[in-house]
């Protein structure tokens, strides 16, 4: 077990520093801060969300930031998670698959704390890409969180196919990050309502993040 968390712990400490330079040596055009800045200013919880494929982007982008962050429990995501506590994260674990209720109730008791950041990646973590799982949407009703939607484009990436295309930047590129305005849920509203609204959310982010993108490189 000891060689076991020592392995853990240099592969850590290895990939923390190499996402430092590949992400570090990029250039950021980031927009929409104040969409949760402004929240989080007036006592407001807010629900960060991207899909599952660029959150390295967001993780980078927020480092050092108090962010509460539901991550799977499957071993892919161990590496990540303690990066993220490395950064300076708050990881709550837990999937729709195992331990889903126990991260759900920790977003739950993160969100009803006043000024709450709560990141999650919505088709996580094991897909359909881009379908919302429920939980980010049963706990934005129920604690009457602002969910604001994220998109991340970059000008060089690798990428990695699994149930998702999941990308890590290639350093000294440009990576476009655009947080978008909140969107609000009814306690009441119909679930499959909410869903189709986020979905459609995170694409009018998505269309105009890389709109902006495009322009640029004209």
């Amino acid at each position: 077990m000891m060689i076991d968390n020592l392995k853990t712990g240099l592969k850590v400490s290895l990939a923390s520093i190499l996402l430092k330079i590949f992400y570090g040596t990029n250039r950021k055009d980031v927009r929409g801060r104040h969409h949760y800045q402004s929240l989080i200013h007036e006592g407001k919880s807010v629900i960060l969300t991207v899909w599952h494929g660029h959150l390295l982007s967001i993780v980078h982008d927020l480092r050092n930031a108090p962010v509460n962050a539901i991550a799977g429990t499957h071993r892919d995501a161990e590496i990540i998670s303690q990066i993220a506590i490395k950064w300076g994260w708050n990881m709550m674990r837990g999937s729709s698959k195992e331990k889903g209720e126990v991260a759900y109730k920790e977003m739950i008791r993160a969100l009803k704390k006043s000024g709450s950041l709560v990141f999650i990646t919505p088709d996580g973590p094991t897909g359909p890409a881009h379908i919302p799982k429920p939980g980010v949407i049963r706990a934005a009703q129920a604690t009457q969180s602002a969910i604001v939607p994220i998109s991340v484009h970059s000008t060089s990436s690798w990428e990695f196919k699994n149930w998702d295309t999941f990308y890590l930047e290639k350093p000294f590129g440009k990576i476009f990050i655009e947080y978008g305005e909140p969107v609000f849920f009814e306690k009441g509203q119909n679930f499959d309502t909410c869903t189709k609204i986020l979905i459609e959310k995170m694409a009018e982010v998505e269309q105009y993040n890389l709109q902006v993108a495009n322009n640029e490189s004209l």
